[in-house]
């Protein structure tokens, strides 16, 4: 009997357990981490500041072609901007590629319908850094070809997690396509950016992106960089991954 007991008390906690992780998220703790980077000249990744996050899960890799698709067959959703391209290896042809071509408008309707949200600009950071506080990019404070796809090496995409991960797991959390935000983008932002959990400015022409891509130099994979792009916009070399608040 208490053997019996013991197994369904073990099969509850189970299923309870199961309710709230995803082999394919990546839980990172709450902490405190050093958002920006001084340096010369007037950029829009300074004053360094301290930023304290909660918890969240976050995708492991960027949300890929076969992802999308599913979204798209269960939803009526129109299929990306690039769909069927062979050169953008966006298609089926092209399963565990990133999808690209999407819109930021389109990225929150993913993140709905899978029960999630795209991550703030301070989490996305705080997840590139991988537990390295210091480092310009997910691995280190030096560039190496050898784990990532930028500078227009490979031409396209290239399959998610084609790379070894970031101290949290994470996959192309520098290069591959570059990743949408919710956070509206602001050049000046980081002069008053609030301490805990920073969701952006109230308003703003564009959203960020972050993490650099295949297209792009060295410059733009580093951690802190960051840039702006329309809503609107859809573009060969950008797209997402989600995250789950923890609590």
């Amino acid at each position: 009997m208490k053997s019996r007991l013991f197994l369904l008390i073990l099969l509850t906690c189970e299923s309870a357990f199961s309710q709230i992780t995803d082999p394919d998220m990546a839980l990172i703790p709450a902490g405190v981490f050093i958002m920006g980077k001084n340096s010369a000249g007037t950029t829009d990744w300074q004053p360094e500041h301290k930023v304290t996050v909660d918890a969240f899960y976050i995708d492991k890799c960027e949300v890929t072609n076969q992802q999308y698709h599913e979204f798209c067959k269960a939803t009526g959703n129109p299929l990306p901007e690039f769909w069927g391209s062979s050169q953008f290896k966006c298609s089926l042809d092209y399963p565990d590629h990133p999808v690209v071509g999407v819109s930021f408008s389109d990225a929150i309707k993913y993140a709905h319908w899978a029960g999630k949200r795209l991550p703030t600009e301070a989490e996305w950071e705080y997840a590139a850094r991988g537990g390295l506080p210091d480092s310009n990019y997910p691995w280190g404070n030096q560039i190496d070809s050898t784990l990532v796809n930028y500078g227009k090496k490979y031409k396209s995409t290239l399959k998610v997690g084609s790379f070894k991960p970031n101290g949290y797991g994470l996959f192309d959390m520098g290069g591959n396509v570059w990743e949408w935000t919710m956070d509206n983008y602001g050049s000046d932002y980081y002069k008053n950016s609030p301490g805990l959990n920073p969701g952006g400015p109230d308003s703003g022409r564009f959203k960020v992106i972050r993490g650099g891509s295949w297209h792009s130099g060295a410059m733009c994979i580093q951690t802190y960089y960051r840039n702006g792009l329309s809503a609107s916009w859809v573009d060969f070399a950008v797209g997402f991954r989600c995250v789950k608040s923890a609590k």
